[in-house]
């Protein structure tokens, strides 16, 4: 999980957001469809390495993907929940 310290700095870097550890439902519901193909993030591209976990945006629109214990921070890696 990542770091208490860290969770307060980290923000979404399109809006500002602040951002907070994505459920275990919504982490498993991304891998499902991961697994089954459907996961796109917003560069278009299919997602295909499961989530560790999630950083979720304030706003609940996009969760950014955790993988290797690292908040992957791009926009183009958020992936839209739906």
């Amino acid at each position: 999980m990542i770091d208490s310290e860290l969770m307060k700095i980290l923000c979404c870097p399109e809006t500002h957001q602040g951002l907070r550890p994505a459920e275990g439902a919504v982490v498993e519901r991304l891998n499902q469809q991961i697994a089954a193909g459907r996961a796109r993030n917003r560069a278009g591209a299919t997602v295909k390495e499961p989530l560790e976990g999630g950083l979720v945006r304030a706003d609940g629109k996009y969760v950014y993907p955790v993988r290797g214990n690292l908040p992957i921070m791009l926009v183009d890696e958020a992936i839209e929940l739906v």
